[in-house]
């Protein structure tokens, strides 16, 4: 029998978000050991559940889930969360083995205070914890920060190469497949890493867009071609500021370096000499929101990218609703997170009048508090499921005791307690709004909501809004990345 271990925590870390990611944050998301993690991610499509239905087809593997966790996105892991965490998955996969091979489910966008390449760090501990011997398969998010480290110290890598991310699942199986396949010496995996000085902007990331489109489809011939076993671009994530930041091109060849190297910098090639298509802009706030008036038939949706929970920022923005109140704009259906208001409306009951100051209250990045009049609708303890392809593949979400307030100027807003994706319909539905019947509706994202609302919108735009996720990176003072990069320094070169 072959013993395989899944060890693993996913973060994205944004070294702007002044939130950070305490440990206190992580154990109220759920620390999961064993059971727990089948419980919670076999019947998702997230990665978790590719490698564990990879694994079954097996008769000959014992599989042992050891310990799991992922947080939202928000401000790095502080020092006590990733000694923590680091700490009780070396303890697991040393207690519980000898293992020939194991499965880590990370991110690769992680950051920590202690350090700048939290997923390179665990990789190389759990590499000299087991040994040169044992298979270890990595399987990381399109947004990672790929670092040589996490590639050195990991026999397979695979990304996921959808955004928004639906193929969580098949890059898991991907990823234990090679896995299988490297244990049973029916492969040798070589591997090449190619990092070129190149940042795409948040804007331009959607991979059925293009030109994201098209480097895709080029990745697609060259991994069609003799000896190939996997190819994967990484976007990465602009907002962590680490060394590794930036795009980066990943070959998997069987037992060829050279063919590796080779290919990896052919498709960079090819994303390098698009590199001026890859930058983008918004549209900003208030253009946007004249045109949702003007539109015909609705709903319109706009993307708050200043304030993309899935990018760690709070959840708690106003600059859309300050605007929209100044133009005397209403019918705005959106989340905002605030858990005091949250509270005093539960204290309250449906039925309640509420004449209170919400949002803003987080940081001093995502606007002031608004003015907001209306009744509570409903109360919720914002639990709900998506049983549809979503961002991520994630079944379960928790958006923390929830409201829904309507307003006297017309708008609908929903409460919740714990800063919220809007990555399901479900979410609205939770409390009694229908997304469909909605003439504006603001979501929280860039990417991330688009399985969810390309379907029910008659337009989109994608907002030049302020924030800790905003699309104009120029409002960021970098301290640790690469320099020179394009389009930071546009002269940039890459030889």
């Amino acid at each position: 029998m072959f013993r395989i271990a899944i060890a693993g925590f996913q973060h994205e870390s944004n070294s702007f978000a002044k939130v950070p990611a305490s440990l206190a944050k992580w154990q109220e998301a759920g620390i999961l050991h064993g059971q727990e993690i089948i419980n919670e991610y076999e019947t998702s499509t997230a990665t978790i559940a590719g490698m564990l239905g990879r694994l079954k087809m097996e008769n000959d593997i014992e599989i042992q889930p050891l310990v799991f966790t992922r947080l939202m996105p928000m401000g790095p892991m502080t020092v006590e969360a990733t000694e923590h965490i680091m700490d009780l998955m070396l303890k697991e996969i040393s207690t519980k083995g000898p293992w020939d091979a194991v499965l880590l489910p990370l991110h690769g966008a992680a950051v920590s205070d202690k350090y700048l390449d939290a997923d390179g760090e665990i990789s190389e501990q759990v590499r000299a914890l087991v040994g040169k011997n044992v298979v270890i398969g990595t399987a990381l998010d399109m947004h990672a920060n790929v670092s040589q480290k996490v590639v050195a110290n990991s026999d397979i890598v695979t990304i996921y190469q959808t955004n928004p991310h639906l193929d969580t699942y098949e890059q898991g199986f991907h990823c234990t497949d090679l896995v299988i396949k490297t244990l049973r010496k029916e492969i040798h995996p070589t591997k090449c890493l190619q990092m070129p000085p190149l940042i795409v902007n948040i804007l331009q990331q959607g991979t059925s867009d293009e030109p994201m489109a098209e480097i895709l489809r080029f990745a697609d011939r060259v991994r069609a071609r003799p000896g190939v076993l996997s190819i994967s671009i990484a976007e990465g994530y602009p907002y962590a500021d680490v060394p590794q930041m930036g795009m980066s091109f990943l070959a998997i060849t069987n037992n060829d370096s050279l063919l590796a190297a080779k290919y990896s910098r052919e498709i960079a090639d090819f994303a390098w000499n698009l590199r001026a298509k890859l930058n983008g802009r918004g549209t900003p706030i208030k253009e946007a929101l004249e045109q949702a008036t003007q539109a015909t038939s609705w709903p319109v949706v706009l993307f708050d990218v200043g304030d993309n929970v899935g990018a760690g920022t709070p959840g708690d923005s106003t600059f859309i609703l300050h605007a929209a109140n100044k133009m005397g704009i209403t019918g705005i259906m959106q989340a905002l997170c605030d858990p005091e208001v949250a509270n005093k409306c539960i204290k309250l009951g449906v039925g309640g009048r509420v004449e209170l100051e919400i949002g803003g209250k987080a940081d001093d990045m995502h606007g002031a508090p608004i003015q907001l009049t209306g009744a509570i609708t409903a109360i919720t303890d914002g639990k709900y499921s998506e049983l549809k392809p979503s961002h991520g593949g994630f079944r379960f979400y928790n958006d923390g005791p929830s409201v829904a307030i309507e307003t006297d100027s017309g708008n609908k807003i929903l409460v919740t307690s714990k800063p919220a994706m809007s990555s399901s319909l479900e979410q609205f539905r939770s409390v009694g709004f229908e997304p469909k019947d909605q003439k504006i509706i603001v979501v929280k994202g860039t990417h991330s909501p688009r399985p969810a609302y390309e379907p029910i919108a008659k337009k989109m735009f994608w907002l030049e809004s302020p924030g800790a996720s905003t699309a104009d990176l120029g409002n960021f003072i970098y301290k640790n990345r690469r320099m020179p990069m394009y389009p930071l320094e546009p002269q940039t070169t890459w030889l």
